[in-house]
């Protein structure tokens, strides 16, 4: 099969970074796990995280990729969900290889049937993302997916980007006032699109921001950015018994006394890929999010993310996407479809 794999870790100007392989197809699927050929992939700062330069080097080409849309070409003995044929997407499993080839074994348990209304790339732009933001909003903090926003207000930093383009449609879906953050022209006009009834700098000082707005206090908080940067600034604008959930590891100690403790703030990590790194009894439940979010997509409920497609699925394009993605410029989901 192809694939875009690495065997070291490189900058990824560099033409090794990434290369072009054909690779020995994957074994016939057992378990849980199905054989998906994969029709559309997207890029995630995730994989320019794995991809990062360091003195490893691999014994054999490692596979990235952490989103994807296909069709179902095998299943292995314990499937229930699905049948030969079916369209899925999902995310996957960052311990096992990726998406960037032409055939992924994937479990089951963390795989959805494909939205009906979407392509292949428009779907591959939707799992990472529409899981963090779902298990954050809804799982990881006490909030009901359908209500539980109602007379609170949650403040989205970064709400262009992936994560956040997904978080502000379902924030408002369930009855918050949405406040996101974005510092250009259009990454304003985005958030303005995916549903945010504010947008503030990021930029510039939060909380005077916010009572601009009337919001003295907000109930929650999603950071999906630079964690260290907005610590304080959170601490300060959140309420009492408020929320704040985090994507992105810091880069020192965070200090969760006062005002945290003080205000009794309950801090909430997500981590997409701890479901099936781990095993948990429970990680059928990614793929009944993504069931979720598909029937939501169809609906009109919620509307796909996915800004661009750069080309097919090969090095060079992807180098690219990995590109963009490390300039911090990027808006919604990047996408790669067909070989």
């Amino acid at each position: 099969m192809k694939a875009v794999a690495l065997t070291r870790y490189l900058p990824i100007d560099d033409p090794e970074s990434l290369l072009d392989l054909t690779l020995p197809d994957p074994a016939a699927p057992q378990g849980h796990d199905l054989l998906v050929q994969v029709e559309a992939i997207s890029v995630n700062p995730v994989d320019t995280k794995v991809r990062a330069p360091k003195p490893t080097v691999e014994a054999q080409p490692r596979v990235l990729g952490y989103d994807a849309a296909g069709v179902v070409v095998a299943v292995g003995d314990a499937v229930t969900r699905f049948k030969v044929g079916d369209r899925v997407y999902y995310a996957g499993d960052i311990t096992r290889p990726g998406s960037n080839a032409q055939l992924q074994l994937v479990d089951e348990r963390i795989t959805g049937h494909a939205p009906q209304s979407l392509d292949a790339a428009q779907a591959a732009a939707l799992p990472l993302t529409a899981i963090t933001a779902w298990e954050l909003l809804f799982q990881r903090m006490p909030f009901d997916a359908d209500k539980g926003g109602i007379g609170k207000t949650v403040l989205i930093i970064a709400g262009a980007g992936g994560v956040g383009s997904i978080a502000i449609q379902l924030a408002r879906r369930a009855g918050f006032n949405v406040v996101a953050t974005a510092s250009r022209e259009a990454t304003v006009a985005w958030c303005k699109a995916m549903g945010a009834h504010h947008v503030i700098d990021h930029r510039q000082p939060l909380l005077p921001q916010l009572q601009a707005l009337g919001h003295a206090q907000v109930e929650a908080v999603l950071n999906l950015a630079d964690t260290d940067r907005y610590w304080d600034a959170i601490g300060e604008l959140l309420a009492p018994q408020g929320h704040v959930g985090l994507i992105v590891e810091p880069a020192g100690a965070l200090r969760i006394g006062d005002p945290y403790k003080a205000k009794c703030i309950g801090i909430h990590w997500e981590m997409m890929f701890s479901r099936p790194r781990f095993r948990t009894a429970d990680m059928v439940e990614q793929a009944r999010i993504l069931d979720r979010v598909a029937k939501l997509i169809d609906s009109g409920e919620l509307r796909g993310i996915h800004n661009e497609t750069l080309g097919r699925i090969d090095a060079a394009t992807l180098r690219e996407a990995h590109r963009r993605l490390e300039s911090g410029s990027t808006i919604g989901k990047l996408t790669l479809a067909g070989w």
